[in-house]
């Protein structure tokens, strides 16, 4: 039905507006509870990964509620996991619309939100107003007017906040929307951040008695050299997960496409097989001492197959989701839990 009907509709709209109002129908039918008409249920199929028992491999990837608005809506659909975010400090506007960009001869998204919310605060507040108790994941990032030398300000500050209420926390240093962000990725600015976290993470831990899990997120636009010494980064700091991948600045495969040549992150189809390729060289560089976390243009069972097989534990979806509607995740719940 979403495919045939409801996205031709949604299609017809303005990107940003056709999102906000299909969080606000997930919102209005999540009140429903066991007469929600999109309620369905995934096969079993447990995962433990980073210390957390996954009821299924099928994760929401952080962006599609930046605010935690959603969060009952969302998992009335069936994820195993969900991920909110990505949450600032403070509260901003983002970059100005027009920011967001379909891409339908490709499966494709362009985005440049520019971390765009509400505030941690309102963010947490959700999260203690929800009724859902599976896995959550928050992610977190640092406010524009922030400078980039002045990051762990902002990402111990984010860290603090949502420790309490976070099944795992991602640290977001790929979007390529916020200017400067994605050097966090490389050399001594990541060793500082993951030095910085770590010690943090560890004082939250005896303050709050429980220890939370730090995912990274990475972008794909990545040379082999570099994954090799993100991986060994991620070692070297015992960082929980690593999360591939975010969008990327490239343009191969929608060379000449309306809205193309807009500025921001590239997401979809396009983006599956540089996606899986960096999952793939991760798994050989990390040897099985950090779980990957597949994110990338997942557009159906098979897909998510195949980024297992690059080496992933569990995967998300974002774009894929928005082009399929609900009918994806028990189809790609159906291929994994496969013997």
């Amino acid at each position: 039905m979403y495919e045939n009907l409801l996205r031709p509709l949604l299609f017809r709209l303005d990107p940003e507006t056709a999102h906000e109002l299909s969080l606000s129908a997930l919102r209005l039918t999540a009140k429903l509870g066991t007469a929600n008409p999109l309620r369905q249920t995934l096969p079993a199929s447990p995962r433990t990964v980073m210390g957390l028992d996954f009821p299924n491999p099928v994760g929401l990837a952080a962006g599609l509620d930046k605010n935690g608005d959603c969060i009952d809506g969302l998992a009335a659909l069936g994820f195993g996991f969900l991920e909110i975010g990505t949450v600032t400090p403070r509260a901003q506007p983002g970059n100005p619309r027009p920011r967001l960009f379909r891409l339908p001869q490709a499966g494709a998204i362009v985005n440049r939100m520019g971390f765009n919310n509400a505030g941690v605060e309102h963010l947490i507040a959700r999260v203690r107003q929800t009724r859902y108790r599976g896995i959550l994941g928050i992610n977190i990032g640092k406010n524009l007017t922030t400078p980039v030398e002045r990051a762990l300000d902002d990402y111990r500050a984010g860290l603090k906040a949502v420790y309490p209420y976070a099944h795992y926390v991602t640290l977001n240093v790929s979007s390529p929307n916020t200017p400067g962000l994605r050097s966090l990725q490389f050399g001594a600015q990541l060793d500082e951040l993951l030095g910085g976290l770590m010690q943090e993470r560890e004082e939250l831990t005896g303050e709050h008695g429980r220890r939370v899990p730090l995912a990274l997120k990475v972008a794909p636009d990545m040379e082999s050299e570099e994954i090799k010494a993100l991986a060994s980064a991620l070692v070297r700091h015992g960082v929980d997960a690593v999360i591939a991948t975010n969008t990327t600045a490239s343009r191969d495969g929608v060379e000449g496409l309306k809205h193309a040549d807009e500025a921001g992150g590239l997401s979809g189809k396009p983006l599956f097989s540089r996606s899986t390729e960096v999952v793939a060289r991760l798994a050989d560089a990390l040897q099985g001492r950090v779980p990957i976390i597949a994110c990338g243009g997942i557009f159906s069972g098979a897909d998510a197959v195949a980024k297992l097989g690059a080496g992933a534990s569990l995967v998300q979806v974002y774009t894929g989701f928005i082009y399929r509607g609900p009918a994806l995740l028990p189809e790609v719940g159906r291929a994994l839990a496969a013997p």
